[in-house]
């Protein structure tokens, strides 16, 4: 990951207003970018539309429209960044759920939540109402996920990211992998 202190540094000056700090922002988190991109996508079905440069074209320009952002820290925009993320993927999904009516309905890789029906394939939109559900429980909760899923984040990236020590990026993700197996378990039952 890039040096926090420059990335920190830059964002304070981007945040006030400097367009040149945002020129010179975009070789530091570019790479990091693309690499969540590549590990999310790389999970997803063959033939996806999406390709890492352009999920992370859509999610650099997003992340530049962001107006009166305060931008705290490198942790703070790479987890915006997942969150840009996420919801690119699900716009996504939704326009090809839109476009085919149910047939190859977008899914995304849980690879770490074994107890998931379906070889750990699920719905992205099925994700994505459970994880909104989440937020409204236990936001950090649903942060990890996030980071996680749509992010690509190994724990220690995680946990990293999110100023926590591991063990407790691994108890929050093993709570929330919990809570998501039976939430997603229940909804496919109704």
């Amino acid at each position: 990951m890039p040096a926090g202190h420059d990335v920190t540094e830059l964002l304070d000056d981007w945040s006030r207003g400097d367009r040149d700090a945002l020129d010179r922002l975009l070789p530091l988190v570019y790479a990091e970018l693309r690499r969540i991109a590549a590990r999310q996508l790389r999970h997803e079905r063959a033939g996806h539309t999406l390709q890492p440069t352009a999920l992370v074209h859509e999610a650099y320009l997003r992340l530049v429209e962001q107006r009166n952002v305060e931008w705290q820290n490198r942790a703070h925009f790479f987890g915006v960044a997942a969150g840009v993320m996420r919801r690119i993927l699900v716009d996504h999904a939704r326009r090809q759920t839109a476009q085919k009516r149910g047939d190859g309905v977008q899914r995304v890789s849980l690879e770490h939540i074994a107890e998931l029906p379906s070889a750990n394939q699920i719905p992205v939109l099925a994700l994505d109402h459970a994880l909104t559900r989440l937020e409204k429980l236990d936001a950090g909760l649903a942060q990890i996920v996030e980071l996680r899923v749509f992010g690509g984040l190994t724990i220690d990236e995680a946990a990293h990211l999110l100023n926590v020590s591991p063990s407790t990026a691994k108890r929050d993700w093993r709570t929330a992998k919990a809570w998501l197996t039976r939430e997603l378990a229940s909804e496919s039952q109704s």
